[in-house]
């Protein structure tokens, strides 16, 4: 082993143990192991940001902006009149939302075909009378599992097909991932449908304001003569209840409700305050103040019922600024003009001093402020909302040129006429050019952090191979495995792929996997495409933990899941997954 290899080694183990730890996003890591790499001299200074410009990485680009298109247009939202009807039958139910979510799954990025029907499915749910946990798990799998079916179904399929182009000069096309990633999709949703959704953990959870029954933390305050804060701003105000744990929603000033952004009114005589927190804290406050504390129950009115004002449920994402961060930190009245009322963690709401909590992928928040700041707040939040928004004004006469749109791109470039990077690319054009996505809009949908993650890993998967590291595995994988029968080596490299894709990223498992597997099949004069094929499957098929797809985070919190639940649906599906594959590989990929 050379010095070069051991060092690119030593970066591997670190970026690992990081992306497993999790206490940095995923792509400040592997810029951190891209960064390394250049310092000692493994990645070429001049290719420190080809990763970038790599075709796989332009490719998961675009299909995110076509996504994001179609999202945008409304064409995707007109389904929810296909559930609707079945909503009160938990199994057609559950039915119709798997098959949706892997369709949509195989010609959008599975992320956000998630993102679109969670929100149908919770509302749905809630009106039958069930718990949102009996549907989001099959529905979270079912995405997954569509996205196998299709090149741009998911990251790791465009990864691999641009790996192939790479080493053959000829990649995977559109429909080659389908004979073995469709019957694995058709399996997997029967035994979904028969046997595991009766798997999933179901807690008695509630939703919405039931669920964090916040009417016990919102109080109303008059001001009365000689009260210490008649005079003082609200922004002098909020100051002064910040250091007290509590938050300042709205004032009454003679029958006039103002918004938390008049930093400069001067409180006076008779003017209410719209307050939150807990009861002891408040009625503290209140002593010290003297104000006079009133019943409950006109400010729960006011701010659970008000007009001017509307609350409402967001999930948080991976990518948002939230993670990681509290709402002391964030301050989102003054950053956002909303309020934080509650939060809850795997359908269990927080109740210890709200200020304080540490907000992670997958809680639900609960938001108050005016419409227009609350959208605006959850577009900078990038959060996912619970709720099903209503097509606005001109949305839906834009769904029918998305999707024609959309379905000639995946046929130009199904039929190889055109390559599916300049198909999709003259499709995001088109949708420009219509107003599909406005230009202020474009990028919005990209999923930075996963582009910033290929545009690093891509360079390191090629050092491995420059350094000669792949070469060193392979031969100490054969060198243990070489004897036995390809068919075990080929299960073998799946199960791999599989048990790491659980823990790490599902595009940096493919980046690492591939070249091992490719380079496997080359050593023992075996069909290549059958090897990355099984990286292919393998990447994808995260089950067992809420760490290894971001589809599996965002269900967390809406569900109310714990992290030992998944493995009850997840670990079986994932034996019949190995099961089904292999045979499908060697007829459609023989050895």
């Amino acid at each position: 082993m050379s010095t070069d290899q051991l060092i690119l080694l030593l970066i591997l183990l670190a970026l690992l143990v990081l992306l497993v730890w999790g206490r940095w996003r995923y792509d400040i890591v592997a810029l951190g192991a891209l960064f390394a790499a250049s310092l000692f001299g493994l990645v070429p200074e001049e290719e420190l940001f080809s990763g970038f410009g790599n075709a796989a990485t332009i490719t998961v680009v675009l299909v995110l902006i076509v996504s994001f298109g179609l999202t945008k247009s409304g064409a995707i939202e007109f389904i929810s009149h296909i559930i609707d009807p079945v909503s009160d039958q938990p199994y057609l139910h559950i039915a119709t939302l798997t098959f949706l979510a892997a369709i949509l799954s195989m010609f959008m990025n599975n992320v956000g075909a998630l993102a679109l029907l969670m929100p149908i499915a919770i509302q749905s749910t809630n009106k039958a009378g069930r718990s949102p946990a009996s549907v989001l798990m099959p529905l979270s799998f079912g995405s997954i599992l569509g996205g196998l079916v299709t090149m741009i179904g998911t990251p790791p399929n465009i990864l691999i097909a641009n790996y192939r182009q790479e080493m053959t000069g000829e990649g995977f096309r559109m429909f080659d991932f389908a004979p073995v990633g469709g019957g694995i999709a058709l399996v997997g949703i029967l035994f979904i449908l028969l046997v595991g959704w009766k798997l999933v953990k179901v807690r008695k959870t509630s939703s919405g304001l039931e669920l964090f029954d916040v009417e016990k933390y919102l109080f109303e305050l008059k001001v009365v003569k000689d009260s210490a804060v008649t005079g003082k701003t609200m922004g002098e105000l909020r100051e002064m209840l910040a250091e007290q744990q509590i938050e300042l929603l709205s004032l009454i000033h003679k029958k006039r409700k103002m918004g938390i952004r008049h930093h400069y009114h001067e409180l006076s005589v008779n003017d209410l305050l719209l307050l939150q927190g807990s009861h002891d804290e408040v009625d503290n406050f209140a002593t010290a103040q003297g104000l006079q504390l009133l019943s409950a129950e006109n400010a729960q009115k006011e701010i659970l019922h008000s007009e001017d004002q509307q609350i409402s449920e967001i999930v948080v994402t991976p990518n948002s600024p939230l993670v990681g961060r509290t709402p002391a930190q964030i301050r989102f009245n003054r950053r956002f003009g909303v309020n934080l009322l509650a939060a809850s963690r795997s359908g269990t709401p927080h109740r210890d001093r709200l200020r304080e909590f540490k907000i992670k992928v997958g809680d639900v928040l609960l938001l108050l402020g005016e419409t227009e700041d609350l959208q605006e707040a959850i577009a900078k939040l990038d959060c996912y909302p619970l709720k099903q928004r209503a097509l606005g004004i001109g949305r839906s006469t834009k769904a029918v040129p998305a999707l024609i749109t959309f379905v000639l791109a995946i046929i130009a470039a199904g039929s190889g006429f055109i390559s599916i990077q300049l198909a999709l690319g003259m499709a995001t054009v088109v949708m420009a050019l219509l107003n599909i996505v406005p230009v202020r809009e474009f990028y919005d949908g990209i999923d930075w952090p996963v582009v910033i993650l290929l545009g690093a890993m891509i360079p390191i998967g090629a050092a491995l191979e420059s350094t000669g590291t792949t070469l060193l595995l392979v031969n100490g994988i054969l060198s243990f495995a070489g004897d036995l029968s390809p068919v075990f080596i080929l299960a073998m490299l799946l199960i791999i792929t599989m048990t790491v894709s659980d823990v790490l990223n599902n595009a940096a498992t493919a980046i690492l996997m591939a070249p091992i597997a490719y380079n496997i099949a080359l050593g023992l004069e075996l069909n290549p495409d059958a090897f990355l094929m099984a990286i292919a499957v393998g990447a994808s098929c995260a089950f067992l933990t809420p760490i290894g797809h971001q589809n599996n985070a965002l269900i967390m919190g809406p569900g109310g899941y714990k992290f030992r639940d998944y493995w009850r649906m997840g670990l079986p599906l994932e034996i019949i997954i190995v099961a089904v594959s292999l045979p499908l590989l060697l007829i459609f990929w023989p050895l």
